[in-house]
């Protein structure tokens, strides 16, 4: 290393990021000492303050006293615990040059004054040059006093207690936003978006799962909802990947725009209206790869199952489908005894190559073995096809007949069938 240019010297320690090895860098001589100000990046774990310092500094001071040694820091990364004024300080030196800044907050649990000013999430405005910023763990009980990050591309919020109101303020700060993730969200209820640039898009809103969703960003390519009853997202015609799922509530109404462009579907729930299936189901028949884990229907507190599905018509109205994950009552709603009865003999599943299926009982068992061997046989691509077989509710010597069948099925397409 003694041998090697400055230039070079200075690249190789410039990508060291621990902020504990940059440390031990400084030691081992005055010119490795001043090559690390060179550094890109800087990142404070966890753990970085748990053993005092010999010095006595405490962790702001140490993190401070690191950060004004580097020309041009671009990325900071803090997950040990850290005061407003520290975070204040660390900003007045490096504000402007960082690009990427993930702070690890842990004042969702803090007793302070809610309305204290100026907080930690204030001062994060002083890096008006970001491109990136992370949260993790944060209490928004107020509109940050943020003016405008003109360049902020990627805002990441996981673990948060924020309303509607100051949802809305900090987006409002982030107009150039191309991803948005917002994950573990409590306290919001209704959410109206309006970003022109946004590609990408994450919403987990923690709760009864009852929020209401309006999303405005014709440039949309991928779309993930958690957590959502009403959901209106009218400009869609990028939109290749969409995810709505809601674990504790009902989905009730969903609006969207032309999905021509979407390829993958996912639609999970434990219920959801069979009117917003439907029109779910009609609106992607375009799509590529289709999962559906939504367990029962109906509109209101009575949990239904599915109607039935006619075999041959959900096949002709998505003859683009390549893989298809359909559990428990989505199959049993293709197994109906009607479905199957008449068959056009020109009739083929022209594309599907994969299939996934989760048998949940061995009711209509006959019905459900006469729809596995119908997807062999029309299903021309057929590549691979998984049973998977959860516990079933019923004692009944049904249920080993029936999975005796399958077990017969598979041995005899051993090639293309498997039980997982």
């Amino acid at each position: 290393m003694d041998s090697l240019p400055d230039a070079i010297l200075q690249c190789i320690l410039s990508r060291i990021t621990h902020a504990r090895d940059v440390a031990s860098c400084n030691c081992v001589s005055k010119r490795w000492k001043d090559s690390t100000p060179y550094i890109k990046t800087l990142y404070f774990p966890r753990s970085s303050f748990d053993n005092p310092s010999p010095s006595g500094e405490d962790g702001d001071s140490i993190i401070k006293r690191m950060v004004s040694r580097v020309v041009k820091l671009e990325e900071l990364i803090v997950y040990s615990p850290f005061s407003p004024d520290g975070l204040a300080s660390w900003l007045s030196l490096v504000g402007q040059s960082l690009l990427q800044l993930e702070l690890r907050m842990d004042n969702l649990a803090d007793n302070e004054d809610l309305h204290e000013s100026p907080s930690k999430l204030d001062y994060v405005g002083a890096a008006k040059n970001l491109v990136s910023l992370k949260l993790w763990g944060v209490l928004i009980m107020r509109s940050p006093k943020w003016d405008v990050f003109p360049n902020l591309q990627n805002l990441e919020i996981v673990g948060a207690r924020l309303d509607d109101a100051v949802l809305s303020a900090v987006l409002h700060s982030c107009p150039a936003l191309t991803r948005l993730l917002l994950l573990g969200c409590e306290g919001v209820r209704s959410v109206s978006i309006e970003l022109p640039c946004l590609e990408q898009c994450k919403l987990d809103f923690y709760g009864i799962g009852n929020c209401s969703l309006t999303l405005n960003s014709p440039k949309i390519e991928s779309l993930e909802v958690q957590g959502c009853s009403w959901i209106r997202v009218p400009e869609t015609k990028h939109l290749r990947k969409l995810s709505i799922s809601n674990s504790a509530g009902r989905v009730y109404m969903v609006d969207f725009g032309n999905l021509s462009a979407l390829e993958f579907l996912c639609m999970r729930g434990i219920q959801w209206c069979w009117d917003a299936i439907c029109k779910m189901l009609k609106m992607a028949s375009e799509v590529n790869h289709l999962f559906m884990k939504v367990e029962f229907t109906g509109d209101y507190d009575a949990l239904q199952p599915f109607p039935e599905i006619d075999f041959v018509d959900f096949f002709n109205t998505h003859q683009k489908l390549r893989k298809f994950d359909m559990h428990g009552a989505m199959f049993a709603a293709l197994c109906q005894k009607n479905s199957l009865k008449h068959v056009d003999s020109e009739f083929v599943i022209p594309y599907l190559e994969e299939v996934v299926i989760t048998v949940r009982s061995p009711l209509n068992a006959e019905q459900k073995m006469s729809t596995l061997e119908s997807l062999l046989k029309y299903g021309k691509s057929l590549r691979s096809m998984v049973i998977k077989i959860l516990e079933m509710k019923s004692s009944h010597s049904s249920a080993d007949d029936f999975f005796d069948e399958i077990c017969r099925f598979t041995y005899m397409n051993h090639n293309i069938v498997r039980i997982q």
